[in-house]
């Protein structure tokens, strides 16, 4: 660099700006197309421009190249591909809560997209409900559509969908449908009000009735069960008597058993005394033993009489013996002492 000289006294001179290289120049613009190129592709989401995007969560990613299909999907989160030539879509598997209740397997996303497209929800739920829709009401009378058996349309419209996605489209579940009631003329739908007005009468009376048959057959029940524990209250008490009964019954059969048994030892005692005693007295009364009792007792009860007359003393002849002389009388002139 050359230095500036100045003179004493004047101003400084100015510094002139140096010329900027041409290759500075081109790779500055190359780097901002580089940064552009890379950056669009964040800022176009849903395009095939994009090298990073993001699958949300209860979703899985399945991807294209060349518009073929790809067997390789992707869980929730940021991943990569290759712009321009690959294209992702999200498919739902969680359960999508709309007029019908269904949820796609994830095991089935590949081979369900593969066969019917990201849409397969409106060929196999959307447009089949329907035309089963359709098919229920042309078999079926307003009356029965309306009023008598719009309580299971939505269980019928279940199974029919669910029969024919089980048989074509097996990843598909189908949880529960929900139908609206039909449109139908004010006047028609004010006779139908009507009807369901006086059925819902009948219905409020028969359930009435039912109730009133309940609170009987409960009462009932309840008589049953008084009269049934008060038979069994009885039938304790009476075998409770009759056990009583019984007991005394055994009482009173032992005391006389006791009785008896005392008894009897006491006439044996008595019929043994008896009998020792005759025993005793056949030894005991021998003739002389008794001519000789017969003597004193006529000893002792001998008498003195006193008369002109005496009389007369007769002793049979089982009386005479050894001590007493075989007399047939004795003179009453005689005294006797």
């Amino acid at each position: 660099m050359e230095a500036t000289r100045t003179r004493p006294g004047s101003s400084p001179p100015v510094a002139m700006p140096r010329p900027v290289d041409a290759g500075i120049i081109l790779a500055m613009i190359a780097v901002s197309i580089l940064l552009i190129a890379m950056l669009v592709p964040f800022m176009i989401g849903g395009t095939n421009l994009e090298i990073v995007h993001q699958v949300p969560e209860g979703h899985v990613g399945v991807y294209w190249r060349g518009g073929a299909l790809l067997k390789t999907t992707s869980s929730p989160g940021f991943h990569l591909m290759i712009p321009l030539l690959t294209r992702y879509e999200p498919i739902q598997v969680t359960i999508q809560t709309d007029q019908v209740v269904n949820r796609l397997n994830r095991d089935y996303v590949y081979d369900t997209i593969l066969n019917f497209g990201v849409s397969y929800d409106k060929t196999w739920i959307y447009d089949k409900i329907h035309h089963e829709i359709n098919q229920f009401c042309s078999a079926h009378s307003l009356q029965e559509v309306y009023i008598d058996k719009f309580d299971q349309i939505d269980e019928i419209m279940k199974d029919a969908i669910q029969r024919d996605c089980t048989r074509y489209a097996p990843g598909i579940e189908i949880i529960g449908v929900r139908v609206t009631k039909p449109t139908i003329p004010k006047s028609i739908a004010r006779n139908y009000e009507i009807m369901e007005e006086e059925r819902t009468k009948v219905l409020i009376a028969v359930e009435r009735q039912k109730v009133v048959e309940k609170e009987a057959e409960t009462q009932k029940k309840k008589a049953v069960t008084e009269a049934e524990k008060d038979a069994h209250v009885s039938k304790i008490f009476m075998e409770q008597r009759l056990m009583e009964k019984e007991s005394n019954k055994r009482q009173q059969e032992i005391e006389n058993e006791i009785y008896l048994s005392r008894e009897k030892s006491l006439t044996d005692a008595d019929f043994y005394r008896v009998v020792k005693e005759a025993e005793a007295n056949s030894l005991k009364l021998t003739p002389e033993y008794l001519e000789l009792k017969f003597i004193e007792s006529i000893a002792n009860n001998s008498k003195i009489y006193f008369g002109e007359k005496i009389p007369r003393m007769i002793l049979g002849q089982s009386l005479s013996g050894n001590f007493v002389p075989k007399v047939s009388e004795i003179d009453h002139e005689q005294p006797l002492l």
